[in-house]
């Protein structure tokens, strides 16, 4: 891990600055792939929208509930929320959250003709203690990911019990994360750092991670990234940063190190950071049916 942390350290001095794509012109994507993004409000609302890759990039009309899911002004972080069917008529939507510095997974049902909340579905199990200082969390597939300090650690995860627990250093570059590949022995994120590189980070089931450069710089105004697939091996990218209430929306090819091709596809409206938005998340489809893994790399 200290080679890790002294490779990536080393690749980002050296690294010569050159103009990124990050605030490239608009390109056509190959295919209009679409995302649907979710936001937790600061008035503890659900919120999803989703968006097109046309030309110009299209922003659907937001939809907000369920309302009051969690308390007022205290969700920090939010994992990615999956949806399935809950027969006859519902939805089931899952997730977690961290309300203060405590962690909860969450499941409800809604609606599907109406979008109405089953009051008696909803579920908020705590997790434990002790999140304050992460900056990042994400679930896949079996596992769980969090960024705190320099730190990445995995858990797997069993129903209720989280076991396995394993813990990779040398990170302390990374701004944020976003989850771009799922395979049976590895996941891959994509992670921007303060210094405006931009990273995959492919974490094996067993062995160290293994971090490639895709890019040097423009990429450090961003506080969030949020991938879906696009293709069978491509990533629909968005890129959020909230100083500004700026949005661009990027394709990216199944990644390769600096060789991987990032097409700028154009900012997302001006509308679509709202400041009640407390943070956002990845909205999918978990069924076992749905072909939903990611692999962008």
């Amino acid at each position: 891990m200290a080679r890790l942390a002294i490779a990536l350290g080393a690749a980002m001095a050296a690294a010569v600055l050159v103009p990124g794509p990050a605030r490239a012109g608009t390109e056509q994507a190959a295919a209009a792939c679409s995302m649907t993004l979710g936001a937790v409000t600061v008035q503890g609302d659900h919120k999803f929208r989703t968006i097109t890759a046309t030309s110009p990039v299209h922003a659907g009309t937001p939809v907000v509930g369920p309302k009051a899911l969690f308390p007022v002004d205290q969700v920090g972080l939010a994992s990615s929320v999956g949806w399935e069917p809950d027969p006859p008529s519902g939805m089931a939507k899952s997730g977690y959250v961290r309300i203060v510095n405590d962690l909860y997974r969450f499941r409800y049902v809604t609606d599907v003709s109406t979008g109405q909340l089953d009051p008696e579905s909803y579920e908020k199990t705590k997790i434990g203690g002790g999140w304050i200082h992460q900056t990042y969390f994400e679930q896949s597939k079996g596992h769980t990911y969090a960024l705190e300090g320099n730190v990445i650690t995995r858990w797997t995860v069993d129903g209720s019990v989280w076991r396995s627990k394993a813990t990779y250093s040398g990170f302390s570059a990374v701004k944020t994360m976003t989850l771009i590949s799922q395979t049976r022995t590895y996941d891959t994120f994509l992670a921007n750092t303060r210094g405006g590189a931009l990273y995959t980070i492919r974490i094996p089931f067993s062995g160290a991670p293994v971090v490639k450069k895709v890019r040097t710089s423009t990429w450090q105004t961003f506080e969030t990234l949020i991938a879906e697939k696009c293709g069978t091996q491509s990533t629909l990218l968005l890129a959020i940063d909230k100083d500004s209430r700026d949005a661009y929306l990027y394709a990216v090819s199944h990644a390769n190190g600096t060789a991987t091709v990032i097409k700028g596809l154009g900012k997302v409206g001006d509308q679509l950071v709202a400041p009640e938005d407390k943070t956002y998340f990845r909205y999918f489809p978990a069924s076992s049916e749905s072909d939903v893994r990611l692999y962008g790399e």
